[in-house]
């Protein structure tokens, strides 16, 4: 486990000399204390915040406001672990400059160390705009949450020729306008090895199979904290909110039969001093 703040060129390294990147989501000062201490590579302050802590049906209703004040939460909670924020919808779809000054935000109201951009060859030129005034840019190819109606929903990407063909373009134009980094999100196995294989960057797989260079989840589902659904592709760890649930429970039977608090959860005084109040 690294000792120190996780660098660009350590993730580089960790690629070339074919050592798995881990990337975890965080969304808030503790989950990321967590994580970081845990000596995962790179926290991912998604977009996906907005189900699983927001509430929303989809990722599209998350702001930058909401973005930037779950970023710095994390980021006080971090102390080694490499921060990415996840740029929500239309916060760079509409100009290069918007883009960059949304960036910036993240950067410096954040005080994350790179934002992640979704999207293919569109988005190549506002990748490049980022990272032209020094901010790190993360791509992410597949299944775009923030663009899945154009998609037909949530299902799988590239599962025929052309389609495959045109990720791996995708791949190659975010590496070539300046990615240092690319997420591919539910795709076939054997194409994300290909992808992972032609492009020199760190290409890090969510429902992409095991020949990645590193692999991404989300904090809730990894924990068994969100109920809502189980995506294929995750794995938990920990089945976490029927424990939470019973704790609770306890507590309010406790409360509601008196048996809490108890002496030992009580400050004293002497009886004799009451009285004299």
């Amino acid at each position: 486990m690294v000792k120190g703040k996780i660098t660009l060129d350590y993730l580089r390294n960790k690629k070339n000399t074919g050592h798995k990147i881990t990337m975890m989501t965080a969304y808030d000062y503790s989950s990321a204390r967590l994580v970081d201490e845990a000596g995962i590579d790179v926290v991912l302050v998604g977009d996906s915040l907005g189900m699983v802590v927001l509430g929303y049906d989809s990722t599209v209703p998350v702001t930058m406001d909401e973005m930037v004040h779950h970023l710095k939460a994390v980021s006080r909670g971090v102390k080694n672990s490499f921060i990415i924020g996840d740029m929500p919808f239309m916060s760079y779809h509409v100009s290069r400059e918007k883009a960059v000054e949304n960036a910036g935000r993240f950067i410096k109201e954040g005080r994350c160390d790179a934002v992640k951009i979704e999207g293919g060859s569109k988005m190549a030129p506002i990748v490049q705009a980022v990272v032209d005034v020094g901010i790190p840019v993360c791509g992410h190819i597949g299944l775009t949450p923030q663009t899945a109606t154009m998609l037909s929903g949530f299902k799988v990407q590239g599962q025929d020729k052309d389609s495959a063909s045109e990720l791996l373009t995708f791949a190659r134009d975010i590496e070539d306008a300046g990615a240092f980094m690319i997420v591919m999100e539910c795709i076939p196995d054997l194409l994300a090895k290909r992808i992972a294989e032609e492009v020199s960057i760190p290409a890090i797989g969510i429902g992409a199979g095991a020949d990645c260079d590193g692999q991404v989840l989300v904090y809730h589902d990894v924990l068994g904290l969100f109920e809502r659904f189980t995506p294929k592709f995750v794995k938990r760890y920990a089945d976490l909110a029927p424990v939470i649930k019973e704790a609770l429970i306890r507590y309010r039977n406790d409360v509601e039969t008196g048996s809490f608090p108890g002496p030992e959860h009580c400050f004293h005084m002497k009886s004799d001093d009451v009285d004299k109040i």
